[in-house]
């Protein structure tokens, strides 16, 4: 079945809106009856599936307007993940762009739930998003990687948008959990980079559990 809320974003207009049409139903119900406001809300009801399920649907990807890559000989790597950055998959898959040279640039999308955003109460998962992407950007300064870093748009998407206008990169790593345990993929995040950006995109599966397992003690 197709999902047409991508993201949390999605969702927390979803459910603006949701509220929103219950008003005029309320409204209705009081003035009048329950019988007119059931009428109405099977209506809006009607209307919201359509344009949830067919118009957005029918919509064709349209791609970003991204700064054009310079040819410098550098390989520019934009890699987007949180939890799985400290994975063994993902460093080695970094490790084998270190025979070219290679700038990296790190995103790590701080995520959040809306109603904190709302509140402002956003500063702790900022900072312990930024506390962890500064020791890996230093480990792999340490082996040799010309790298950078930033927090980014909790929107993983929106996140890689707002990077590659400034870091024209030459292809972008997306890291995540396996399937079924992880949200991006739930959320299509891959595909919808995929849909949205004219670069290269690379997903990486890292298995936290199973390399921790595979760990020698």
């Amino acid at each position: 079945m197709i999902n047409p809320l991508r993201s949390e974003e999605d969702a927390f207009r979803f459910t603006l809106i949701v509220v929103a049409l219950l008003a005029p139903v309320v409204i209705v119900a009081v003035v009048f009856s329950a019988g007119p406001a059931l009428a109405l809300a099977g209506g809006l009801a009607l209307g919201l599936l359509v344009g949830l399920f067919v118009l957005k649907r029918d919509e064709p990807p349209e791609k970003a307007a991204l700064r054009p890559r310079r040819d410098d000989g550098t390989h520019r790597v934009l890699v987007v993940a949180n939890e799985t950055l400290t994975g063994q998959a993902l460093r080695s898959e970094l490790s084998e762009r270190s025979r070219q040279k290679t700038e990296l640039r790190v995103v790590w999308p701080a995520l959040n739930s809306k109603i904190k955003h709302w509140t402002n109460e956003e500063d702790d998962a900022r900072a312990r998003a930024r506390e962890r992407l500064d020791r890996l950007l230093a480990g792999l300064r340490s082996e040799g990687f010309s790298a950078d870093g930033d927090i980014g748009d909790d929107d993983p998407v929106q996140a890689m948008e707002d990077a590659l206008r400034r870091f024209p990169a030459d292809e972008v790593i997306i890291s995540t959990h396996p399937a079924g345990r992880s949200n991006w993929l739930e959320h299509d995040v891959v595909q919808r980079a995929q849909d949205r950006f004219d670069v290269p995109v690379m997903h990486v599966v890292v298995d936290l559990e199973r390399e921790r397992t595979a760990a020698p003690s």
